[in-house]
């Protein structure tokens, strides 16, 4: 059986250099993803997902309120985008050339309010 792995010996060093090579560069991932968590504060987690590094600071209830009023500030301003799309949807669908006779009724009212009276 070893006279059949024989021909593996000239390859040995390369496995060897590319299984620390990948070690190397799966240990300086770890340390970079955890370099970047701690540099924009992002809470550092154990093994199992406990928390190393709790942040129930005063920091971190005044961004969770603050994005709490975002939140609502942007869910009425979504509210009032569905109302208007309601009202455009209307206008498109009900009586398309009705609607458009109208506008060009108001077309002509505003044209003959502009004509020149000749009242100088």
């Amino acid at each position: 059986m070893m006279e059949n792995l024989t021909y593996l010996i000239p390859y040995v060093p390369w496995i060897v250099a590319g299984a620390l090579g990948i070690g190397a560069m799966s240990t300086w991932g770890w340390i970079h993803t955890t370099k970047l968590k701690i540099k924009h504060g992002y809470p550092l987690e154990g093994m199992w997902g406990q928390s190393l590094k709790p942040t129930n600071g005063g920091e971190t209830a005044e961004r969770v309120r603050l994005l709490t009023q975002e939140n609502a500030e942007l869910r009425a301003e979504l509210g009032s985008m569905k109302d208007r799309l309601g009202n455009v949807e209307r206008i498109v669908t009900d009586g398309g050339y009705a609607l458009g006779s109208e506008i060009d009724a108001l077309r002509e009212r505003s044209l003959e309010d502009r004509t020149d009276k000749g009242t100088a």
